[in-house]
């Protein structure tokens, strides 16, 4: 696990790649319209992440000061992507930066799939129901 290291005159600073991973991963989830992180597409299906596995669903490059983010979606159905897009964008660099004081150089978003509503339960809106005669 690497990790970024700052000197000042009282000592030094480390964060570890993990913890600049779950930041990113929790700034992202707290936009509307992200149903959660993907682990990566396992068989042509995307698995999605609770809470607790949110670095797995990101991917961290940091340098001295900087970094670069990547992240993998599912993007609930009925939002706009790009919209969406946008506003974990901009919440993920705020966050990492306000947090971490490391520059955000790239926030790549990958969507690897929608999701979408659950039918309630007992009810199948493709199959009427029968009539008598």
């Amino acid at each position: 696990m690497s990790e970024t290291e700052r000197r000042s005159e009282l000592g030094e600073l480390k964060i570890a790649n993990d913890v600049v991973g779950i930041i990113a991963g929790l700034a992202a989830v707290e936009v509307p319209g992200v149903a959660g992180m993907s682990g990566g597409i396992a068989g042509g299906i995307a698995e999605m992440l609770g809470h607790r596995n949110l670095s797995k669903g990101v991917k961290v490059d940091v340098g001295e000061h900087e970094c670069v983010v990547d992240l993998f979606l599912i993007i609930e159905y009925g939002y706009s992507i790009p919209e969406v897009a946008q506003q974990i964008q901009e919440n993920v660099k705020r966050t990492i930066e306000v947090m971490t004081g490391l520059d955000v150089m790239e926030v790549n978003l990958h969507v690897l799939g929608v999701q979408f509503p659950q039918e309630k339960k007992g009810e199948d809106a493709s199959v009427p129901a029968p009539r008598g005669k």
